[in-house]
């Protein structure tokens, strides 16, 4: 089994697979049901985490991404899995949130270059929040999110200085950071990788692709759009993975 898998994968590397603390084990994962918060959640089964999975009904117009979560959840055998709503609609301001148009088939160039309008304004801000609120309630030590910097430099909240702030309120913030003594680490593992890497690093934890979903504007069956910039992205990481990606994407006309 994949949840198997992941315990296996990174054994006999220090720090990783071996005994954990009791009082370390308890993570917060953030899972969106994207394929970088599924090798999060690999990669924290992997370092022996117990696993409380989160995620978050913001609004989006990509809801099919919910559903993968449910499916990656039980497959990495997260010990649970809470799916929080906080509607984001209202505030608008995004692609994903309101009635802008997703942009279609832009180039490498044009997708590292400043902010896109599929920034959610301040939503790892608040996925985090509610991570970290769920962590003290669970002692839980650590919260994962599958932030990458590389693949979008262009998003403020998926860069090193962002995860650096926050770990900073977080010590703040929390009855267990300024009473019990207890820091809770915001673990971003992904952040310096590239999409290629991510994949390696997800087939080498035996992840699942097939029941990921990284499109933001699927199609009416669910099927991914393949020309948005996150289908753009994770088919290129495939490609220069060597590996094939085993979502079903719209055939091109070759006309």
């Amino acid at each position: 089994m994949v949840a198997d898998a992941c315990g296996e994968a990174l054994a006999g590397q220090e720090g990783v697979g071996g005994a954990v603390d009791p009082a370390d084990a308890r993570a917060v994962v953030l899972l969106s049901g994207g394929l970088d918060s599924a090798v999060c959640l690999a990669l924290a089964r992997a370092a022996g985490r117990r696993c409380f999975a989160l995620t978050v009904r913001y609004g989006q117009r990509h809801a099919a991404e919910l559903r993968a979560a449910e499916r990656v959840a039980a497959a990495l055998g997260a010990e649970q899995h809470l799916e929080l709503a906080l509607d984001l609609r209202a505030i608008g301001g995004s692609a994903l949130t309101d009635t802008i148009a997703v942009p279609k088939a832009r180039s490498a160039e044009q997708i590292g270059r400043g902010v896109p309008v599929t920034y959610v304004p301040a939503r790892n801000t608040l996925l985090l929040s509610c991570a970290l609120a769920w962590a003290e309630v669970l002692d839980a030590r650590h919260i994962y999110l599958g932030v990458n910097a590389l693949d979008y430099s262009g998003y403020p909240d998926c860069r090193p200085a962002f995860i650096a702030a926050f770990q900073a309120l977080a010590d703040q913030a929390t009855a267990m950071g300024t009473e019990r003594g207890a820091r809770l680490i915001i673990e971003a593992p992904l952040l310096a990788l590239d999409k290629a890497e991510i994949v390696r690093q997800g087939l080498a934890l035996g992840v699942d692709f097939g029941l990921t979903h990284s499109c933001y504007d699927p199609l009416p069956e669910g099927h991914p759009c393949g020309a948005c910039d996150a289908c753009l992205l994770r088919r290129k990481g495939f490609a220069a993975a060597g590996a094939v990606d085993p979502l079903p994407y719209p055939v091109e006309d070759a006309s």
